[in-house]
């Protein structure tokens, strides 16, 4: 293995020629960054991780907060993530009961990102503040049980009745 970096996670080439770092005492593979930010630009963002998970929700909060029938959504390490200009935050309580703190633009309203108790050292990143939405593929449907009835959820998709937990 051969350093090529020396910042705050370390990146490799491994034996396997893979671009890989060691983040949090974990080894992942690395990925370039991405970012997005709010529809007026006054908020920004960079992300240095590779998600640990995409999902879409369908509680009935990721409804009102969306303006949707769901919100698709990219977990990632929260110290990954480098914020530019000023954001609010709105103190709420999740379906699951536990609270959360959701970041959105105190200019134009975009919600932004989700920090919940439910994931200690993530954040939630709403995926319609992406630069670039190409990439996403979404990996499971949490709180199917407040699905619209109109929304069809693709046949063999990992389903949850509510979160994960």
């Amino acid at each position: 293995m051969r350093q090529i970096s020396s910042n705050k996670s370390s990146l490799f080439v491994c034996r396997i020629g893979l671009i890989c770092s060691h983040f949090n005492n974990r080894w992942t593979r690395a990925m370039p960054k991405f970012s997005g930010g709010c529809l007026c630009g006054a908020v920004r963002y960079e992300c240095n991780a590779e998600p640990l998970g995409m999902a879409i929700c369908h509680c009935t909060h990721c409804q009102k907060v969306s303006g949707s029938a769901f919100s698709v959504n990219i977990v990632v390490p929260a110290p990954s993530v480098t914020w530019q200009g000023q954001s609010a935050s709105y103190a709420d309580t999740g379906e699951s009961g536990k609270p959360l703190s959701r970041k959105f633009c105190r200019n134009c309203g975009s919600s932004l990102a989700t920090e919940t108790e439910a994931l200690p050292g993530a954040i939630i990143i709403k995926a319609g503040t992406l630069d670039d939405k190409s990439w996403l593929k979404p990996n499971y449907h949490l709180w199917t049980r407040s699905a619209q009835p109109w929304v069809q959820i693709q046949s063999g998709a990992t389903t949850f009745p509510k979160g994960r937990t």
